[in-house]
């Protein structure tokens, strides 16, 4: 399976060919329609929604501020427990980390939970390169994994696909990796669920590591937190006898009162639902109860970077509820495929570049993968403000340079100068409507042809304000000021 996003090309030629594809267009839009309008649903019912989401912000807010002291206090609760927790500066040591303890039990495949963390640290290969196999239980991450296809969406990954694509995925792809789906296999929802669970069963039974991530860490009690609505999850913290989990460390809260918070706001920002249909929960181990041995891989991977920036670190409010991503006019017509990153949309266009940089072509280009309207702040149910952020990384991109940063640079520079000086501004906007008939319609240069590609300028007048005010309306008051210098 590939699953890495290394060589996408950058935002604006990902989405110039995404926005072509006709069936991608229309599986987004019936999708992120459906699932936005059945949340909105959802959170009118609650009277307090405003005063949540601000208790999810400020609580999200003061354990960042404090992350380390949690950090710790997490750490002794967990080994209290009788867990083992494991810190990891980058992907590239917890994919070590993760290998190692799967090794050690000399078991050559594993069970995973839904796992953005495991995705953006490439988990999957990494496993896959020292031989082992890693299934993916996730009904959606099941039909990406058997597509040897990538993720496109924070909570439902295959939204991409439609159920006549899943159909022929599973029809000639599941026998490659364990039961195949039965014959005659139709695009039936309940059909399609059926053949999903068979073709699991065989493999949580016969598991004995499972590896996760979390939604949330308590830190007073050491306690992990998994929201699902399968029940596939459940599967595989409890039958293992090893559980491995993979967490950012931005996943920590302090107690279980602001757990309540967030068990209230997730499920309806995310699957528009009252409460998760499965909540696990579970601390270190217990004789004779789930896993007996627990492994708590701590990710930091560009965290703390992004803690640094004043401004950028509310990114690491975000629960992972997908809202932003149901509501964003770019992201329903270019896809997440487009954003080169496992955090698409949104959230995407403002975590991946402080978690990755900005120094690649396709990270650089996250910060302008929007048209800041602002639908994606309206909708978070911790109160990111995601155009604030997306102009502060867009100031940074802009800072670094390059060609199209240094023409842009020298032309507001030269636009400064002319509007400084109203004489010249006045001959200029005489001399263009003047010659209006002799102007393109296309601008020349790679950034303004992209920006012309889809639009037309927009024509001159015949002659400028300042020359129709004169021969019009001065005079209308005594102060009016009618030269050039006005």
């Amino acid at each position: 399976m590939s699953g890495t996003f290394i060589g996408m090309p950058a935002f604006p030629k990902a989405a110039h060919d995404a926005v072509r594809d006709t069936t991608l267009r229309a599986n987004l839009r019936h999708a992120t329609h459906t699932i936005r309008d059945k949340r909105a649903v959802a959170v009118a019912e609650l009277a307090d929604w405003a005063e949540l989401r601000e208790a999810g912000k400020q609580i999200k807010t003061e354990t960042l501020r404090n992350l380390d002291t949690y950090l710790v206090r997490l750490e002794e609760a967990v080994t209290a427990a009788g867990g083992t927790v494991h810190w990891a500066a980058d992907a590239a040591e917890a994919n070590r980390i993760v290998g190692d303890l799967v090794k050690a039990t000399g078991e050559s495949e594993v069970v995973k939970v839904k796992s953005m963390a495991t995705q953006e640290i490439g988990l999957n290969e990494h496993l896959e390169a020292e031989g082992i196999a890693a299934y993916e239980t996730d009904l959606a991450e099941l039909i990406v994994q058997l597509g040897e296809d990538r993720p496109s969406h924070i909570l439902v990954p295959a939204i991409h696909r439609n159920r006549g694509e899943i159909r022929d995925i599973f029809l000639a792809e599941m026998g490659r990796w364990g039961r195949p789906a039965p014959e005659g296999l139709s695009d039936e929802p309940a059909e399609l669920a059926e053949a999903a669970r068979l073709h699991l069963r065989e493999k949580f039974l016969r598991a004995k590591v499972g590896i996760s991530g979390a939604n949330f860490m308590v830190a007073d009690t050491g306690t992990l937190v998994v929201v699902e609505s399968e029940g596939n999850g459940r599967m595989c913290l409890t039958l293992p006898e090893t559980l491995i989990s993979v967490v950012g460390i931005e996943k920590v809260v302090p107690t279980w009162r602001d757990l309540e918070v967030f068990l209230q706001t997730l499920p309806r920002s995310s699957t528009a639902e009252r409460m998760n249909p499965y909540t696990s929960t579970w601390t270190g181990t217990t004789d004779g109860d789930g896993p007996t041995a627990f492994h708590l891989v701590l990710l930091d991977n560009g965290r703390t970077d992004a803690l640094a920036d004043e401004v950028g670190r509310q990114a690491l409010r975000c629960i992972r509820c997908s809202a932003c991503l149901n509501v964003c006019p770019v992201y329903e017509r270019a896809g997440g495929h487009a954003y080169g990153s496992v955090y698409p949309g949104p959230i995407g266009a403002i975590l991946t570049p402080q978690l990755r940089g900005t120094a690649s072509e396709v990270d650089a280009s996250l910060p302008y993968a929007s048209s800041l309207c602002g639908a994606c702040y309206e909708v978070c149910p911790v109160a990111i403000d995601i155009p604030e952020v997306l102009v502060h990384l867009r100031e940074k991109v802009a800072e670094q340079g390059g060609k199209g940063h240094r023409l842009e640079k020298a032309a507001m520079k030269a636009a400064g100068w002319v509007l400084d000086h109203p004489g010249v501004l006045a001959a200029g906007e005489r001399a263009a409507s003047k010659t209006r008939k002799l102007h393109p319609k296309k601008l020349p240069g790679p950034g303004a042809r992209q920006w012309t590609e889809s639009r037309d300028l927009p024509g001159l007048p015949t002659e400028p304000f300042r020359d129709w005010w004169k021969k019009n309306r001065a005079g209308d008051r005594p102060d009016d000021r009618t030269g050039d210098d006005a």
